[in-house]
Parts: structure tokens; C-alpha cells; sequence
């Protein structure tokens, strides 16, 4: 039994598709199962709920092997350690209670880099990947930089006037997974199995590109201009306010970009093993191609 949680998210979606196919008993929690696909209500075991509830992760984690573990995003948190350690208590508690063995959860990169405790919310991931291995399952972070499929929350602007915006300086260099990739991996390390220990995953992506590299491969791919806009971090900490999120979130994300632009995603060198083979240019091509001119 693999208990997939957010199955209607960005990545865990992926995750489940990817696990459909397969002869392995599913089961995810979900706060609406009506945002399920047809094929996988009638192919899973659907526990409703939270997965920060006590009741819902002991009825999800009740004879399953492994776990996909991801915190979805709250930016009303009081605080940064409450959206991941405090979200993952009762499932840090579950997990040995109900003899889960395996666990693959969705992390980031900057452990042991010299920003890695000033790094905002990836400061608050890593500190919950601690929380996760003191309960004794195996246990592998997936470790990622940037996604690419943010991109597409700017769409409208790609789209509109030709622009990106960031707070990252333009040429530097840095790498980015898409979350395609990320859910391969998952997928594969639930099904494995036979690792043990815990140890981080990297997904690094292919190749390392600038802001002004990225405007580029869009440009050429979507065939019309693209350019590169940088904004101040304390432009952007404004805009995040006026969308009325918390102050907890808003801090944690300029604290990240700003530790972004120190080195954070530098710390692990891409090998065949940490490497991903989603190009920025192939992810171009097939999803953000058709998100901007359809």
C-alpha cells in the first residue's frame, strides 16, 4: 500500500498518475475527492481530510508501506516552523505507530550550504525532513531548486507584454527541475523499496540557466520576444502583501530568493544521478508553448 498525499497538486498528481498503471494498492488523502480524475476514484482508497489531522493520516497510514509525503503551501501560517514541522506532527507520530517504513517527501536543495539556516522557507523544509528521519522510517527528501512550472503563474504576462519577472540577478546561473521530473522520481522510489537510512535526493535538472538564458530559449520557442525583468526583494515582500498573504510566508519567500541569489542551490554538483532530463527548451515546447498561444 502507497499513501499518495495532495493526489490534486501540482506534483502529487503526477505522482499518482504515474503510480496508476502499476499493480501497488493506492490510497490518498484529499480534502475533496470530487477533484480526483474519474480513473482514480475508482482505482484508489480515498481517506477525507487533512493530512495534518491525527484522525486522517491514521486512517490513510493503517497498513501502508510507504508514504508520498508534500506540504501543501499556507501562507496564513502564524508561522514558518508551523507550515512544515507543526503540519507534520501527527504524521511524524503515525508513521512508527502504524509501521509506515518507507517515506519520499518534496524538500529542497541548500542543506549545508553556508545560507541553508537563513534560507526562509527551505530553512523551515529542511528542519521538517529532521523532524521526519528522528521517526526511524527510511527516508528520501527529494531536494529540488526552482521549478520551471512556476512560469506558468506569469503566463498572462509572457502572453501579454513579453515579460518575466524575478528577484534573481539575470546572469546568474542556477539550476531548475520540472515538477514532471520530480514525480518520476517519487514515483520510483516508492515503488523501489529496497533502500534504507535517510539520505536527500537532488533533482537537478539538466543544465544550469540564467533569468537571461530562460528569456531567450522562450523567446526562440515561442517566437516572439521575451525579456527579463528583475525586481528588489522588497518590491516583491509589497506584492505578496497586497495579495493579501501572511507575514510568516511573505518573510519566508523574500528570506528564500534572497538566499537563492547567496548560493543556496549550489551546494550539490549535477552527476547522472542528480541530474533530470526535462530541458528548459523541451518544457518550453510542450507545456509553456501551449499555455501562452493557446
Amino acid at each position: 500500500m502507497i499513501v499518495i498525499t495532495t493526489p490534486t497538486g501540482d506534483i502529487g498528481s503526477q505522482v499518482l498518475t504515474n503510480l496508476l498503471s502499476t499493480d501497488e494498492q493506492l490510497r490518498v488523502t484529499v480534502r475533496d475527492p470530487a477533484k480526483l480524475p474519474d480513473s482514480a476514484r475508482e482505482r484508489v482508497d480515498i481517506v477525507t481530510g487533512s493530512h495534518a489531522d491525527e484522525e486522517v493520516v491514521g486512517k490513510a497510514f493503517a497498513d501502508a508501506d510507504a508514504v508520498f509525503w508534500l506540504v501543501p503551501p499556507n501562507d496564513r501560517a502564524p508561522s514558518q516552523e508551523a507550515m512544515y514541522s507543526g503540519f507534520t506532527q501527527a504524521a511524524a507520530r503515525a508513521f512508527p505507530a502504524y509501521g509506515v517504513s518507507h517515506v519520499v517527501g518534496v524538500s529542497a536543495l541548500g542543506r549545508g550550504t553556508s545560507v541553508a539556516t537563513q534560507a526562509g522557507l527551505v530553512t523551515a523544509s529542511l528542519a521538517m525532513d529532521d523532524l521526519i528521519a528522528s521517526t526511524g522510517v527510511a527516508y528520501r527528501a527529494l531536494a529540488n531548486p526552482s521549478f520551471m512550472d512556476n512560469l506558468l503563474r506569469q503566463v498572462g504576462s509572457i502572453r501579454d507584454d513579453g515579460v518575466f519577472t524575478d528577484t534573481a540577478l539575470p546572469d546568474r546561473p542556477a539550476p531548475s527541475t520540472a515538477t514532471r521530473d520530480i514525480a518520476a522520481v517519487a514515483a520510483r522510489l516508492l515503488l523501489d523499496r529496497s533502500w534504507s537510512g535517510v539520505e536527500s535526493v537532488p533533482v537537478l535538472g539538466p543544465e544550469d540557466l540564467s533569468a537571461n538564458d530562460m528569456a531567450r530559449i522562450m523567446s526562440e520557442v515561442l517566437g516572439r520576444p521575451v525579456r527579463y525583468e528583475r525586481g528588489s526583494l522588497d518590491a516583491f515582500a509589497a506584492r505578496l502583501t497586497g495579495f493579501g498573504l501572511g507575514d510568516a510566508f511573505v518573510r519566508g519567500m523574500v528570506d528564500m530568493m534572497r538566499a537563492k541569489d547567496e548560493g543556496l542551490d549550489d551546494g550539490v554538483r549535477r552527476t547522472a544521478e542528480t541530474a533530470s532530463p526535462t530541458t528548459f527548451r523541451q518544457w518550453c515546447e510542450e507545456v509553456l508553448k501551449p499555455a501562452v498561444l493557446g
